[in-house]
């Protein structure tokens, strides 16, 4: 193929999807984009392989990733970069039509990433239609490549329906020579894009590799089970309320009249999320995979710090055998680990830690209490009287700093809190030194200079690695670790889900691996904790009560980790969530006066915020593709 048949093959595709070049050209030897020459050998078929993985979203990073600021997880103050920060601007309800924020379709308004997920997609395309021309490779390589494009190309269909609904399955390039008009595509059904996105998932499956053969040149490479994993959490989205019998969705029609949300609800899709559960997880033990159970110190500790450690390790430890699949292409990087991060010591360097990334009063409430209950649930934890203080006893030291005050609501809560949330006055380790938060007006973590504070009060202690330290006048934050996309946990939460939806009632094949996840947490199991603490005994019983259980629990152990967001989507909750005002403490108070409850923001999110709008420039070009509801 000569240089100027691509280039009218990269113009068509313009005309569907606006974009400014093709990462593609990057790559191409001695730049001269012709596929004849990306796939002349190995080596630079390789590098094109790499182009496919290319457009993975940053999934550790705050800015581009809507996971980690887009909700109601975490909250910054309006001085950092000026208040313009597109994960920001959805949180708050400023989605539009005209410039929508982390438009994925465009592939604009990316803090200068702007990936354009339909061109990874045609890159994908071209990748499988060209490397059977490839001759210096082996038949078993040449087959592990084709299985990781193909998951990379169902992938990137996934991350545009989550935002976007039906979108046009994409299964083929246009050749050369086409009319216009057919270059005009149509959205496609939910149904028919969850089944497309599934089958190019079945048929990477049996070429992909159940593990990584070098750690070192292969991290972050798609394996047997990153594939199986994906595709439980894909079909528990198509199952879950969103997607799954969502009848406000039902008059969303293109201008065929074609019905592009099934209305009708249907279980088996459930039972689909749990075989494909039960397969990720015998896959994932095949591999090796394992929960994270025990964190390793040189230093001596008392249980409570250890279980601290060891469940902040679970996502910051390099080697975590839970993590299925880490984002290698943005590691959770220094500059994001200070923005979580208060300031535990007096130093001269300037700015060792931003720490500027505050986590909600709604987070430090949503955590149970020691009992492995809601705290507003359970009898024994003092609810009403939550936001006044007591003082910390010695024994307690391992939490708060005893002889101190502080609220009620940072008492005899479940290890997970202490592990994911810095409070004031709380206890903070960087193994193997122990430090005291301190964060009211004056003090050492308080507001400062160019909007260097945590703004509610709160931090998200769970992904800073406890090998981190203030050296000297500085802190070293060098413990980067992948940040983790999906792990065993959240399969195993995933499973329990399913089967809770398929069963009439639940039983012990339901309480199993959320009670695993929860004994790992230090807790005991659903069972027993909410017949003995509960105001509510008779809750996991009942198929709608244990509904409400696991969904707590995937809140809770995936805090952080820009699952939340998604999954009040899912479940249609966003409107109940998001539109509940942020909350925190009055971080400008000296004293006893920072314990105010204080209102941030009040956000606004509407019916048609469930989805990404289409940018309007884009419609009028191919007037085939219907708006959302609502835009």
């Amino acid at each position: 193929m000569k240089k100027k048949d691509f280039i009218k093959i990269v113009t068509i595709v313009l005309l569907l999807i606006p974009g400014t070049a093709c990462d593609y050209l990057d790559v191409v030897p001695d730049n001269v984009a012709t596929i004849d020459n990306a796939f002349a050998d190995r080596y630079n078929a390789e590098k094109f392989l790499a182009t496919c993985y290319s457009y993975l979203p940053e999934f550790g990073n705050p800015w581009l990733n809507p996971g980690l600021l887009s909700g109601d997880e975490a909250w910054l103050n309006e001085e950092v970069d000026g208040g313009n920060i597109e994960t920001m601007f959805i949180a708050k309800g400023y989605q539009n039509t005209n410039t929508p924020h982390l438009n994925f379709w465009d592939g604009l308004r990316q803090h200068g990433r702007n990936i354009n997920m339909f061109i990874a997609i045609r890159d994908c395309n071209i990748f499988l239609e060209e490397i059977e021309k490839v001759r210096d490779i082996s038949t078993l390589e040449r087959s592990r490549w084709i299985a990781e494009v193909k998951f990379l190309k169902a992938y990137y269909h996934f991350w545009l329906l989550k935002m976007y609904g039906p979108i046009p399955i994409i299964r083929e390039n246009l050749p050369i020579y086409v009319d216009t008009e057919d270059v005009k595509v149509y959205r496609d059904p939910v149904d028919d894009v969850v089944d497309y996105i599934v089958s190019l998932i079945d048929e990477a499956l049996p070429d992909l590799p159940i593990q990584v053969t070098s750690e070192t040149t292969e991290m972050g490479r798609i394996t047997k089970p990153v594939a199986a994993s994906m595709k439980a959490r894909i079909l528990a989205t198509a199952a879950s309320p969103l997607f799954n019998g969502n009848s406000d969705f039902s008059s969303l029609t293109d201008n065929r009249g074609g019905q592009l949300f099934n209305p009708d609800y249907d279980v088996s899709k459930w039972q689909k999320v749990a075989d494909a559960a039960l397969e990720a997880i015998e896959t994932c033990e095949m591999a090796g995979l394992k929960l994270y159970e025990q964190y390793n110190s040189r230093y001596e500790h008392s249980d409570a710090i250890m279980k601290e450690l060891t469940l902040r390790s679970i996502v910051t430890s390099k080697g975590s055998p839970e993590v299925i699949w880490g984002a290698t292409n943005f590691t959770f990087s220094w500059n994001y680990q200070r923005m979580m991060q208060p300031l535990l010591i007096q130093v001269t360097t300037a700015n060792p830690v931003t720490q500027l990334y505050g986590a909600t009063l709604r987070m430090a409430e949503l955590f149970y209490s020691e009992n492995g209950v809601p705290i507003n649930e359970d009898l024994n934890f003092d609810y009403e009287n939550r936001y006044k203080l007591r003082t910390a006893l010695t024994e307690e030291n391992d939490y708060v700093r005893s002889g101190e005050q502080t609220a009620i609501l940072h008492f005899d809560r479940e290890p997970r809190f202490y592990a994911s949330i810095a409070f004031d006055r709380g206890t903070y380790v960087l193994d193997p030194e122990y430090y005291t938060v301190r964060c009211r007006a004056g003090e050492l973590a308080t507001k400062r200079q160019q909007g260097e504070f945590s703004i509610t009060g709160y931090w998200a202690k769970k992904l800073i690695s406890p090998l981190n330290a203030f050296t000297g006048n500085s802190y070293a934050a060098d413990y980067e670790f992948p940040f983790p996309i999906i792990r065993l946990a959240d399969v195993y939460l995933l499973y329990a889900e399913a089967l809770n939806e398929v069963k009439s009632t639940p039983d012990d094949e339901v309480y199993e691996y959320i009670d695993r996840v929860r004994e790992r947490a230090g807790l005991n199991g659903v069972v027993e904790s909410w017949s003995q603490y509960s105001s509510q005994p008779s809750k996991s019983t009942t198929k709608e009560g244990m509904r409400e259980i696991i969904r707590q629990e995937r809140m809770i152990e995936l805090a952080f980790e820009g699952q939340r967001f998604w999954d009040l989507r899912r479940w249609k909750l966003a409107e109940q969530y998001m539109n509940r005002p942020i909350q925190g403490w009055n971080i400008g108070g000296r004293g006893l006066e920072f314990y105010n409850v204080t209102t941030i923001f009040t956000p606004r999110f509407e019916f048609k915020d469930y989805f990404w709008p289409i940018r309007e420039e884009e419609r009028i070009k191919n007037p085939n593709l219907v708006q959302n509801l609502g835009w």
